[in-house]
């Protein structure tokens, strides 16, 4: 199992719900922190808690359905000099619930792909080269099961639109030790999920972080987080491992 102590980890919507579960778990596990929100206020005490276990952390804001402000960001991280080995593609944005599905409201479509395929393709695409000079890296996406709810297609369609991009690069990473992988968390009690949803939002733990700590030979995989849950991180890897 990888050791993940003191190496960068990048999580995207880390506020809340899975982004701070995330961050929690590899805290817990040695390693240091970037916590993006849309404002950097809504991780302060987040941070102040993954410090509080030992982590190096920092706060960071965007506006991921920007395009310039995403090549701000990218443009700030940089900055810092710092190896970002694992990037954890976490942010998403539901659109509105349609009731009359044969209504195309371009508008939902064009906010969906800005922040739900887009900003995970652009940071991806940022870091997973560095990555490979560096010999050693791990993308996680969060994606959706989604299926057969059309009021929801500009959320589902920006989702499935971000699994094609998994799907396709992911085999020019075999036989180097950098990985990108989908994780599906299910449904979940989140501010996106809503209280109706038949999964505690810690059921995602270890299943959302089990391909950072995976070998290399897990890759493109589709992740779906509550068949780890209940498991130790370290039966969730072998598990992974096995298939």
């Amino acid at each position: 199992m990888i050791d993940v102590s003191k190496k960068w980890v990048l999580i995207t919507g880390a506020a809340r719900g899975i982004g701070r579960q995330m961050a929690l778990t590899f805290a817990e596990r040695g390693a240091n922190l970037i916590l993006h929100s849309r404002n950097s206020e809504h991780t302060k005490a987040l941070e102040a808690e993954v410090k509080a276990k030992g982590a190096e952390a920092f706060s960071i804001a965007a506006e991921l359905s920007d395009g310039k402000a995403r090549e701000n960001f990218l443009a700030e991280l940089d900055s810092k000099n710092l190896e970002i080995f694992i990037v954890c593609n976490n942010a998403g944005l539901q659109t509105p619930y349609r009731v009359n599905f044969w209504e195309v409201h371009e508008a939902d479509y064009l906010t969906s792909f800005q922040v739900n395929t887009i900003a995970p393709i652009q940071i991806s695409c940022h870091f997973l080269p560095k990555m490979l000079k560096a010999g050693f890296g791990r993308v996680i996406c969060t994606t959706s099961g989604i299926a057969g709810e059309p009021e929801q297609m500009a959320y589902a369609a920006g989702k499935a639109a971000l699994d094609k991009f998994v799907k396709d690069l992911s085999p020019k990473l075999n036989g180097t030790d950098v990985t990108l992988n989908l994780l599906d968390p299910g449904w979940l009690r989140t501010d996106l999920g809503g209280p109706n949803a038949p999964n505690a939002v810690e059921t995602v733990i270890p299943g959302a972080v089990v391909a950072a700590f995976a070998s290399n030979k897990v890759n493109g995989k589709w992740i779906s987080a509550q068949e780890y849950a209940g498991l130790s991180l370290e039966k969730a890897v072998e598990k992974l491992e096995c298939l």
